[in-house]
């Protein structure tokens, strides 16, 4: 991850490979953004490529310009920052992230760029941070960090302690985030539910989060009959991971279950090959779930976090689960399969349950559940609950922290699609609103009284396209910024 400072030192005089400043959109045409402090010259000259370059300030626009008069670094980068007020709302904040991500991404080949925050205010210093963070990750091809990309980001700007604080929350958030993409970008053949244990073990050491991991033996013994159905058909046997942060005196207690299916075929109910080739990325809400508390341990934040991931590779063999096999979930509950490619449900309804027995404030579950999300909301997330005040406050943190979230009902007249006559639910509802009778499923398990809101976030959570403003091509991190942000809601 790229080093990231903050300074009052004049744009111009700062030493690196590149100057970003930002470009901002307006009535009156295009415009350098506040708060660059270049001298005169330097200015000219860069109106004139403005022009010269017909840029608009859209956000994620980004232009290269050599030979600045008056600027210390070799080159700067004119990045779009779409449309800037005194008092930037969330939108005119996340188009700030996604400019100044865009040209820190398109400064792969530099090792040290400068950054001029659009601005004076301690929002903007923390969205350029971000956004500057987020766009230098890179990923090489064997699924590690690559040594290209910036290694170190200098942001230019006002440097009081609410500025510092902001950089040192960008740090953690981009740290969370890079984990995450790690996590989500590494093969299946090197990632599985004892390797995913193991790097969580690793991350642990010597930290204030703890960690408990189920094995086979555990898990049969403690009734997690959802969690060993879908693994049983795997080499690599499933996992249960417990991440428990306990500060003294926390001011809430908050629970996080986050889908760990290392990989997805679809079990005896076989996805077409096209349809796997994204499916390493199906433990994307678990990694999220980590990378949050591993980020809000090092934040410091009052607020005591257990995140439970429910990790399983779904294979088919001559041990697979079939359709028709019942099974008995944590705390009772018997379920009928009814396709074994509606898998992540099952994983998570195990970890709600455990989840409820410790009786937290909330539970909120992040998840790559359903294609039907995808068919619906695109790369938006959907999120519904039993509790709209839980739901509000998700949709809320995730509005500040830039990540695409909609609300989306449990409509009651879908919940009878669950009976069975064979056990007490069947696993999947019909065709039709098949991402929220999947959320009216997982809606089983919750203990009662307890508030809770599921994120199914299938589309946003894999980019399989080109990469774009702070986003890079494969694993995105989603949904990381927004559990953040949701837990500081609480203090």
């Amino acid at each position: 991850m790229a080093n990231l400072t903050i300074s009052t030192r004049p744009a111009a005089e700062a030493a690196g490979d590149a100057l970003v400043v930002g470009v901002v959109a307006g009535d009156d045409g295009p415009g350098l953004a506040p708060g660059h402090g270049l001298p005169r010259k330097s200015v000219t000259h860069l109106k004139a490529a403005v022009a010269d370059l017909d840029l608009t300030g859209k956000a994620g626009e980004v232009a290269t310009v050599t030979a600045v008069p008056g600027v210390a670094t070799r080159v700067v980068v004119l990045a779009g920052v779409g449309e800037l007020t005194a008092r930037p709302d969330a939108e005119s904040l996340e188009d700030v992230r996604r400019g100044i991500g865009a040209a820190i991404r398109s400064l792969s080949k530099k090792k040290k760029a400068v950054v001029a925050v659009p601005g004076s205010s301690t929002a903007l210093v923390a969205a350029t941070a971000e956004g500057a963070a987020l766009g230098a990750y890179t990923v090489s091809k064997a699924g590690a960090r690559s040594t290209e990309g910036v290694a170190a980001i200098a942001l230019v700007g006002p440097a009081d302690a609410a500025a510092r604080n902001a950089v040192k929350r960008a740090r953690a958030v981009a740290a969370a985030v890079a984990y995450t993409r790690d996590l989500v970008n590494l093969p299946p053949n090197l990632l599985y539910p004892e390797t995913f244990v193991d790097s969580l073990a690793t991350r642990v050491k010597g930290g204030k989060v703890k960690l408990r991991s189920y094995d086979l033996k555990q898990l049969r013994a403690g009734g997690f009959g959802g969690t060993v159905g879908v693994g049983q058909g795997s080499a690599h046997e499933p996992r249960i991971a417990v991440l428990t942060y306990a500060p003294p005196r926390p001011q809430a207690t908050l629970a996080l279950v986050g889908k760990g299916i290392t990989f997805d075929s679809g079990g005896l109910s076989l996805k077409p090959a096209t349809s796997m080739t994204t499916m390493k990325s199906d433990m994307a809400g678990a990694a999220a779930v980590a990378a949050a508390i591993f980020a809000v341990s090092e934040l410091g934040l009052p607020v005591a976090v257990t995140g439970y991931l429910g990790l399983a590779e779904n294979m088919p063999s001559s041990s697979a689960q079939r359709p028709s096999d019942v099974v008995t979930m944590r705390g009772g509950t018997t379920v009928e399969i009814l396709n074994t490619d509606a898998e992540g449900r099952m994983v998570l309804g195990d970890c709600i349950a455990l989840a409820s027995e410790s009786r937290p404030d909330a539970i909120i579950d992040v998840a790559t559940l359903t294609g039907a999300q995808v068919v619906a909301l695109a790369n938006t997330a959907a999120v519904m609950g039993n509790d709209d005040a839980l739901r509000t406050r998700v949709l809320d943190a995730a509005s500040a922290a830039g990540e695409a979230m909609w609300p989306m009902p449990l409509p009651k007249e879908l919940r009878p699609g669950l009976d069975s006559i064979n056990a007490d639910l069947a696993h999947k509802g019909a065709v039709e609103g098949g991402m929220l009778s999947a959320g009216i499923f997982l809606g089983e398990f919750v203990g009662e009284g307890i508030p809770w809101t599921h994120i199914d976030m299938a589309g946003p959570s894999y980019n399989d396209k080109a990469a774009s403003g702070y986003t890079p091509k494969g694993g995105t991190g989603f949904a990381v910024r927004t559990l953040i942000s949701v837990i500081e809601s609480y203090t």
